[in-house]
């Protein structure tokens, strides 16, 4: 993977990472605030005296602040390897506008589950609702390349992976395995970025016919 990596995701990659850095500066400070304000919570009253609840702004906000140093390590990892490919395909302003998108259909599915599903009132955040994004966008895009899992450590091409993902994810949404995850943004971040790939099919802004080939 090429260091050199082109404007949006450099800045993706140095927001996120500087946003995780306040977030823990404050907390080592006893403040919750950046969760409390920028966290995606529920709508509805909040049931909680310090929590003002739902704000519109949190619908992208969410994705810049994550839940540890793992949380953030792997979500930078995947943006990283999968972000610069999709970035020059697209161009760096699609680029923008699909990574927000789906940053937004995740908010919104996650959302609608704990309103309609769940009941809970817990705050989500994390980028994993782009980072998803973009996977679906690299398998559909490069289908055939190859990607390495890290356990097993066995190579496979993107489609498959995505697709085994995407399975793995449902699963563990449906059944209520991992509690903790928010498995139905990740699902709505591919949701939405397979629609608007499906929609920019023909008409897309940038190298339209690199698309159509694959």
């Amino acid at each position: 993977m090429p260091f050199d990596l082109p404007p949006v995701t450099r800045a993706l990659l140095i927001a996120n990472v500087a946003v995780y850095l306040l977030q823990m500066l404050l907390q080592m400070q006893g403040s919750d605030a950046m969760i409390v304000h920028f966290a995606l919570w529920p709508l509805g009253p909040s049931q909680y005296a310090d929590v003002p609840g739902f704000e519109v702004w949190q619908l992208l906000t969410y994705s810049f602040l994550h839940g540890g140093l793992t949380h953030i390590a792997f979500n930078m990892l995947a943006l990283w390897m999968f972000g610069g490919p999709i970035e020059r395909l697209f161009g760096s302003r699609p680029f923008a506008l699909y990574y927000f998108v789906c940053v937004i259909g995740a908010a919104v599915a996650q959302l609608l589950v704990t309103a309609y599903v769940t009941g809970g009132y817990y705050p989500t955040l994390g980028a994993s609702g782009g980072i998803f994004g973009l996977l679906l966008a690299y398998g559909m895009m490069y289908p055939h390349a190859r990607i390495m899992l890290l356990i097993p450590p066995i190579p496979m091409p993107a489609w498959l992976f995505v697709i085994g993902y995407g399975a793995v994810e449902l699963f563990l949404g449906v059944t209520g395995t991992s509690a903790g995850v928010a498995h139905f943004a990740h699902l709505g971040g591919m949701a939405i970025g397979f629609v608007l790939i499906q929609y920019w099919r023909g008409k897309f802004p940038v190298k339209p016919r690199r698309i159509l080939m694959r």
